[in-house]
């Protein structure tokens, strides 16, 4: 994976240095639900770029079988470098506002012992949480037994569900054993939704009967060969729609390969709303009010 872009200005270039436009969204605010800050090289100047594109929203992802303190601790200080980049631009603008994720992801999930649930009980009652996630399953990779990764799921789907928060899942190479367990425990009142998204506009639909609240596409929806994703995309309510990059990983066109970051949510909103034939600016709306009624219900 290359290095991130590092500087304010060009926001956007390709390999080869050269300025990338961003996509025109006519100004409308756009919201990355689903972001690793801490795995950047630098979560400040990351912050400052994505409020320089457009991005007003960051959820950003803390695990408690590793250091999710971090996280909460260092945030002010990333917000606060933020600020002063823009300042010194003197963009006017002002940081994106930003909420946390809490979850052991199923590759952690032989960690996720009486510890880290405590930790995780702990940390899910600083205002800055808004959801329990990414939980679910990953029979891709298979880092934890897959019977570890059932039960860390299924407690954390009753912890979402206790708590009054929504869930953010991850299911990958799993869909059918993540259904059957999200419908045995039940899904959260306060939603629940289906992370980087990468299938058919049938299995949407699925997951959709079986009651998630909103299905979130990242860069792969972007990509030339992901027609199936981009119909999955057309196929859902407008109202069910959320962005996110996942990032470091797997940057929109025209970026694949390189280190994703918020910023690049602009062009993955561009290419749901020209899958959709909609306009642009319309979509980004519609999309950042879907992520604060879910993410950031105090703002939306």
């Amino acid at each position: 994976m290359s290095e991130p872009q590092g500087a304010l200005t060009p926001l956007f270039s390709d390999s080869k240095g050269r300025e990338v436009a961003a996509p025109d969204l006519g100004g409308a605010p756009v919201a990355d639900t689903h972001a690793h800050l801490d795995m950047l090289e630098d979560p400040a100047l990351a912050l400052a770029r994505a409020a320089l594109a457009g991005v007003s929203f960051v959820a950003t992802v803390a695990d408690p079988t590793e250091d999710a303190w971090r996280t909460f601790d260092e945030l002010p200080a990333w917000l606060a470098g933020a600020r002063d980049l823009l300042r010194e631009a003197e963009s006017g603008l002002e940081a994106p506002h930003v909420r946390v994720i809490l979850g052991a992801h199923p590759h952690n999930a032989k960690d996720f012992g009486p510890e880290a649930e405590a930790e995780l009980l702990r940390l899910a009652e600083d205002p800055m949480t808004a959801a329990i996630g990414e939980i679910g399953l990953d029979y891709h990779y298979d880092h934890s037994p897959r019977d570890a990764q059932r039960a860390a799921f299924r407690r954390q789907l009753e912890l979402a569900r206790d708590l009054g928060l929504p869930a953010v899942v991850h299911l990958r190479e799993a869909h059918d054993e993540g259904a059957a367990i999200m419908a045995e425990v039940g899904l959260p009142a306060a939603g629940c939704v289906l992370h980087c998204f990468t299938g058919d506009a049938a299995l949407a639909a699925r997951f959709v009967e079986l009651g998630c609240s909103a299905v979130s596409f990242a860069g792969p929806v972007t990509f030339k060969k992901a027609d199936a994703i981009r119909e999955a995309a057309v196929s859902l309510p407008a109202e069910m729609v959320l962005t996110e990059t996942d990032c470091p990983f797997m940057a929109p066109e025209p970026f694949r390969g390189r280190t994703n970051e918020p910023a690049f949510t602009v062009f993955t909103t561009a290419g749901i709303a020209e899958a959709r034939a909609e306009n642009a600016r319309d979509f980004a709306v519609r999309a950042y009010a879907n992520a604060l009624a879910l993410l950031d219900t105090e703002r939306a």
